[in-house]
């Protein structure tokens, strides 16, 4: 019993919301056929009244239960009902039999179905995800202004065919009964919520609504018929005879059309798709902003085309995604999809069993709660754009998508809020900058630890080779800002670096700019180094392919690929140094003679009779290439002098534990020597990617040359603590240059 309960606490709000849903969205659909098949000839309005209402039985059963939107409602909608009009009523100047154009708009409706399932399967929803919050304001807003401008007529009591605005300024045709109706229905509604949570605000103000026409009634007599009666909705001009009839008596016919006329269909069965999935997903936006939830595009298209396949084929009207239905779902409380199975469910119910209930509803009942609905849907958030310049022009796209969904129509303001918006981060993109840092060799450096007198030369020599980091999106609007930057380089510069690890995306204009670049250090015979160039980009495109079709390969004498940026230094650095031999052998051949100990960066300038005894201490050990020497979290402590080879450290760096190349060492220089001074774990690994011969000293052993040689102990900790001040003096000056800029 505590089950059912929860459940039913659970899921009544998609009852209610359902129910409320159905009240509004029946009388539309039964509108919407009526108005399209009186088109074909008079006496098919009873048709189109039953396709009305078996469109939104169909939708409403099918559409929730495949699309998994939560609170949506699907039903017959203006879009189909305007352009399957508009198609009638051509078919009938043409002079087809209305017969014939029963059939072409039963088929029309399954081929637009069939076009929105394919606009499912092929991904064409995932568009609607780039729709930016301007748009979607606006959108909101508009369709809120709609609303509530089209429901002022029927809250007013005017029949005639007027404007909302020639309503408002003719008074003398209101009828105050209406108003009445449709005030306490809203005033109600709006404050419900406030009063009890168990009943909806919406069925609440349609109670309120009902009961306001009952007291009038009692000192009016002619609101107790329904004949004639303009104030309710009346017959729904539907019963169970027929049904079946309709159906069979269709799908015989269906062979008289003619391949030809059903392959004229499709143009105009393309234009349905579009504007019905459009309004569908426009919809589904608004409920993603209103919940704070997000829809699946294309599953959503998936079933609403499948949606409007069984509607079509059972003699029904297509649909879509309704705003005004959707909306008052959410604000009578429904949670999830199966209040738009219920509201499939109801409205079937209601037309066959409940359809005298239903007529005596009053129109200005229905124009109360959609009035509220709209006025809920107005986002005043935009507002706040006008407080700062930067945001004021996001402000006009909001007011443009308004502007044009009340003077156009929603689709066209949908184009023009997407146009503007384009423009606007077009702007911002041209507004910023691509120069993410400029920097020389002689300020950073590779994973190479240099000796001291290497590094002296790179602070000189590093000045005429710059490295630019890149960043954003490198376009036609970015270009010519892009060659500005490096314009002032081509003529200077023995080196260019491009690390572009940070871009986003080029484009053909972007690329030219970067190959004119080439050219120009080409004349010069200076190298041009492109780090980072990702083979991925986030749009797809492989980056270098990419600019290796557009002139930029690596054939070319002066354009070199690095995968990293601290390769492209390195290389740099080797040059600058007169090194001409591979990078990574770092100036050595395999057949050198291993270093003697006076001759190892630490103790050049040394006597070697001063260095006997050290040596004495030291154990020569040896690694092949791609042994392990020692593992981070390892407790050895021991000073380890590069003889011969070739050593990389890596170590995980940051958070995320990601295994990183923290340096290189070659011959001549030394490892491990913070954790000799520490006497710590150590903090890396370190691998041989050369066969190595090492000088390696314990810390016990250079306690025992402390205590009987101190000046040759305090000479090596001495230069040792030199050499790694040396290098942390070089990092930190690089980290504040990462950091300033």
């Amino acid at each position: 019993m505590r089950e059912l309960a929860g459940t039913w606490k659970h899921h009544s709000g998609d009852f209610w919301g359902g129910f409320a849903a159905m009240l509004v969205a029946l009388p539309a659909s039964v509108a919407f056929g009526v108005s399209v098949y009186g088109a074909v000839a008079p006496h098919y309005a009873a048709f189109g009244a039953l396709a009305g209402v078996l469109g939104a039985m169909a939708l409403g059963l099918i559409a929730p239960t495949l699309g998994g939107t939560d609170r949506l409602i699907s039903a017959p909608c203006a879009p189909a009902a305007a352009v399957l009009s508009a198609f009638a009523i051509e078919m009938v100047r043409q002079g087809i039999s209305p017969g014939s154009i029963v059939l072409m708009l039963t088929v029309l409706g399954i081929l637009t179905g069939i076009i929105q399932v394919l606009f499912g399967l092929t991904n064409i929803g995932r568009l609607i995800r780039y729709i930016p919050y301007p748009v979607v304001s606006g959108y909101l807003s508009g369709v809120g202004l709609i609303i509530i401008s089209s429901q002022i007529p029927k809250l007013t009591g005017v029949d005639f065919e007027m404007t909302w605005l020639q309503v408002l300024l003719a008074p003398q045709l209101w009828d105050w009964r209406d108003i009445a109706i449709g005030l306490v229905t809203a005033i109600t509604m709006a404050l419900g919520g406030r009063f009890t949570k168990v009943v909806p605000a919406t069925i609440l103000g349609i109670a309120a609504g009902i009961l306001a026409y009952a007291a009038i009634a009692v000192t009016d007599e002619s609101l107790r018929q329904l004949d004639g009666n303009t104030l309710v909705i009346g017959e729904l001009g539907t019963t169970g005879q027929g049904y079946l009839n309709l159906i069979t008596d269709r799908w015989q016919d269906i062979g008289e059309l003619k391949v030809a006329q059903i392959g004229g269909l499709v143009g105009s069965a393309l234009t349905l798709a579009a504007l019905l999935s459009i309004d569908t997903l426009k919809t589904c936006v608004v409920l993603d902003q209103l919940t704070r939830t997000r829809h699946d595009s294309n599953r959503e298209l998936l079933a609403q085309g499948l949606g409007n396949i069984a509607a079509a084929t059972i003699g029904g009207m297509p649909g879509a995604g309704t705003m005004g239905a959707s909306m008052v779902n959410y604000s009578s409380g429904a949670r999830t999809r199966i209040s738009g199975v219920v509201e499939g469910v109801l409205t079937v119910i209601t037309a066959l069993l409940l359809g005298s209930f239903v007529a005596w509803i009053p129109v200005a009942t229905l124009s109360g709660v959609l009035l509220v609905v709209g006025f809920r849907m107005i986002d005043t958030t935009p507002l706040r754009f006008l407080e700062s310049r930067s945001t004021a022009l996001d402000f006009t796209v909001v007011l443009a998508v308004v502007g044009v969904s009340l003077t156009v129509g929603l689709i066209a303001a949908s184009a023009v809020g997407v146009i503007l918006s384009i423009f606007l981060f077009l702007r911002e993109q041209v507004g910023g900058t691509v120069i993410r840092r400029k920097s020389l060799v002689s300020e950073r450096s590779s994973a190479w630890y240099r000796p001291e007198r290497e590094m002296r030369i790179l602070e000189e020599k590093g000045r005429s080779a710059p490295i630019i980091e890149l960043q954003g999106s490198l376009f036609f609007g970015t270009a010519q800002q892009l060659y500005r930057a490096l314009e002032p380089e081509l003529q200077r510069a023995d080196y260019l670096i491009l690390d572009l690890r940070r871009v986003q995306s080029v484009d053909i204009t972007a690329a030219h700019t970067l190959n004119v670049v080439g050219d120009v250090l080409a004349e010069r015979k200076v190298p041009l180094l492109f780090a980072n160039v990702s083979e991925r980009l986030p749009n797809g495109r492989n980056l270098r392919e990419f600019l290796e079709l557009s002139g930029l390969d690596a054939g070319r004498p002066n354009v070199q690929y690095m995968p990293s940026l601290e390769a492209a230094i390195e290389w740099v650095e080797s040059q600058l140094l007169g090194d001409v031999e591979s990078v990574e052998t770092h100036g050595e051949t395999h057949d050198r003679p291993p270093l003697e100990l006076h001759e190892i960066e630490l103790f050049k300038g040394s006597k070697p009779d001063t260095l006997v005894d050290l040596e004495a201490c030291l154990e020569k050990r040896s690694w092949k290439a791609g042994e392990t020497i020692y593992q981070s979290g390892d407790t050895g402590s021991e000073l380890m002098l590069i003889r011969k080879g070739q050593v990389k450290l890596v170590g995980a760096v940051g958070r995320s534990g990601a295994i990183k190349h923290i340096a290189t060492l070659g011959r001549g220089d030394f490892i491990g020597g913070q954790a000799f001074l520490e006497n710590r774990i150590r903090s890396s690994d370190a691998i041989a990617t050369r066969d190595c011969d090492m000088y390696v000293l314990s810390v016990e052993n250079y306690n025992l040359l402390a205590e009987d040689h101190k000046r040759i102990a305090l000479v090596l900790m001495t230069k040792l603590a030199r050499l790694l001040s040396i290098r942390l003096r070089h990092t930190n000056e690089e980290l504040a240059l990462l950091q300033d800029t």
